[in-house]
């Protein structure tokens, strides 16, 4: 009889573990966000959903990819997989074709095509996260705190639920002094730092870096400032991170976990540390 109900009781753990599993998903592939009508923007500025078939009111992960500004391509990364999210992974033109200003536009209209279309694929527009690593932090960051990007697209940037850059910068993003004629060991801060639109009344941020000796040019340094600043201008919900022996790439999967927790914690589930 004992044996019976031990059974019951693993039998039913397997059921419940195969309920999220079990969940079918699917995949819009390079869906055109933007209104430009330049050659470029029709060529590059596409989007990948994936998404659960059978789920509404789900948070949505909008997701842009690394490569320094001047690289890469839109993914849905594997860790954001079945985990009952909206997944968008967006891409946005690049360095040195057009300047950052450019950059930082496509990454605006993106969000706030989200914004218009989240509950065509199940998602909740009022449970919003912008992530993305490196070059997709800097975007993160910067729609996160200065107003003006979103704003043109008719959303408040306030509106998004949270922000979760992985290893962004906070500084001027070195590709763009690199433009400018600077040094990447140069720091400046500008109006296209992060660092310089730091305010209190944002939604929550979470910053997560790699080991401070091993990631790029002094990334957590400057996120460990743009924390701290964060909380000398008042804002209460700034957390940051460093993810002691990982660099600049491989931070990139251990961070997934606590994007999940964070979401967890915001949906008021139960946290697994």
């Amino acid at each position: 009889m004992k044996t019976m109900k031990k059974a019951m009781t693993l039998l039913t753990a397997i059921l419940l573990a195969m309920g999220v599993s079990a969940q079918n998903y699917l995949t819009a592939s390079d869906v055109i966000f933007t209104s430009k009508g330049d050659a470029y923007s029709k060529e590059r500025l596409k989007l990948d959903v994936y998404y659960p078939e059978s789920k509404q009111d789900c948070p949505v992960v909008v997701w842009f990819h690394g490569g320094g500004l001047e690289a890469g391509q839109k993914e849905i990364p594997e860790r954001l997989r079945e985990k009952g999210y909206v997944v968008v992974g967006a891409n946005y033109r690049l360095l040195p074709k057009v300047t950052v200003d450019k950059t930082i536009d496509d990454a605006a209209e993106a969000v706030a095509w989200v914004f218009r279309h989240a509950k065509e694929y199940g998602g909740d527009p009022r449970k919003i996260v912008v992530t993305g690593h490196s070059a997709g932090g800097y975007l993160a960051m910067m729609l996160c705190l200065d107003k003006s990007w979103l704003k043109a697209y008719d959303v408040d940037a306030d509106s998004v639920w949270m922000y979760v850059p992985f290893s962004g910068q906070t500084i001027t993003h070195y590709n763009v002094r690199k433009m400018q004629g600077i040094s990447p060991l140069q720091p400046t801060i500008d109006k296209y730092a992060p660092l310089y639109w730091v305010r209190p009344d944002c939604p929550p941020q979470v910053l997560i870096c790699g080991d401070r000796e091993l990631e790029l040019y002094g990334r957590y340094d400057e996120n460990q400032y743009l924390a701290r600043m964060m909380k000398l201008t008042g804002h209460k919900q700034t957390y940051l991170y460093e993810l002691d022996g990982h660099g600049h790439g491989g931070m990139v999967d251990p961070s997934f976990h606590i994007l999940d927790t964070h979401i967890k914690m915001l949906l008021g589930e139960k946290v697994n540390p």
